[in-house]
């Protein structure tokens, strides 16, 4: 059986992805390997290119954004690999990194999932992995203490900023970004779910890896660069409310209705307090006004939204996706 079927979502994101591409052949020896990438109805040359510098690649061209759920679940359903690496196309393989996650993984047969050390392009570490939502984190996160106090466990608890990333450990959740996947597990849980149609969806696929008994690990051996956020900055407005939506989707499904309401006053409490934020710093920074005009629109979009729809009206579907 094939090591490890590597997928990737593209959406517009072209020359990144040769990067990508270029760096996984470059970088991953001595395991047998395949490539799946998802095109979810990208506008640019990404397909054109892929088909002429990379045709040992299997592409599926989707007719229509389906989103990230959805994308990996085609992926996932033809991977023929004992394990399944879901890889962002904003990334760089660095120093044999997949040989050496599949390495761990196999060293750890009650792990489902396997992260590992990812980078900013300045080399500087970016701070994957977290823990899954709860009113502790919202509360945390809904005010800037986190910010002003990412070393202070409690208040860097949600996004784990006090942890430098250079030791092995359980986690709750792996970043998207880089995630192993062992496909035993994947057939006893079953696929990610569609309704999350960007972001929270790794968070609600490791919470049913660890409810049916598996392990999260991270690793520190293996290394990636990731760019970040690459194909969601073309949507930025609404990338921003689909986090805040997709967090509340998943206290919906996983949580008490009551712990879902106090969720939602919470995220509208986010909105609120960033409104006069932002509407300062339109003021008194003239040489990013129209960012800080554009960051308080986000919010007061949320606060409507939020109010007329509840957490739903946050969310984007794959319905509502334009191809």
């Amino acid at each position: 059986m094939m090591d490890i079927s590597i997928v990737i979502i593209n959406w517009n994101t072209c020359d990144i992805l040769r990067d990508c591409l270029s760096s996984i052949f470059e970088q991953t020896h001595n395991i047998e390997y395949e490539i799946i990438i998802v095109d979810n109805a990208s506008t640019d040359s990404s397909v054109d290119m892929i088909k002429s510098e990379f045709p040992q690649a299997i592409l599926i061209q989707n007719d229509v954004n389906r989103g990230f759920a959805a994308a990996n679940n085609q992926g996932i359903e033809i991977a023929r690999g004992r394990y399944v690496l879901l890889l962002n196309p904003d990334t760089v393989v660095l120093y044999d990194a997949i040989t050496k996650g599949v390495s761990f993984a196999d060293a750890h047969p009650d792990a489902a999932i396997v992260g590992c050390r990812v980078l900013n392009p300045d080399r500087t570490l970016q701070s994957t992995c977290f823990m899954f939502p709860s009113i502790l984190n919202l509360v945390l996160s809904s005010s800037y203490l986190y910010k002003l106090f990412p070393k202070i466990k409690l208040f860097g608890r949600e996004r784990m900023t006090w942890w430098d990333r250079t030791d092995e450990r359980e986690v709750d959740v792996v970043t998207g970004c880089f995630m192993l996947v062992k496909r035993e597990a994947i057939s006893q849980v079953g696929l990610m779910d569609e309704q999350f149609f960007m972001y929270g969806e790794e968070t609600d696929w490791c919470y049913r890896f660890k409810q049916a008994g598996w392990k999260i690990l991270f690793t520190p051996d293996a290394e990636i660069m990731h760019l970040g956020g690459q194909s969601s900055k073309q949507a930025a407005p609404e990338m921003a409310l689909q986090l805040r939506g997709s967090i509340l989707r998943f206290i919906s499904k996983h949580r008490s209705r009551l712990e879902y309401k106090l969720a939602c006053v919470l995220v509208l409490f986010f909105f609120v307090l960033r409104v006069p934020v932002w509407f300062i710093k339109s003021i008194v920074d003239g040489a990013n006004r129209h960012y800080c005009w554009m960051r308080l629109t986000i919010y007061l979009s949320g606060i409507k939204k939020l109010t007329l729809g509840g957490g739903e009206g946050l969310c984007i579907r794959a319905s509502d996706s334009k191809s």
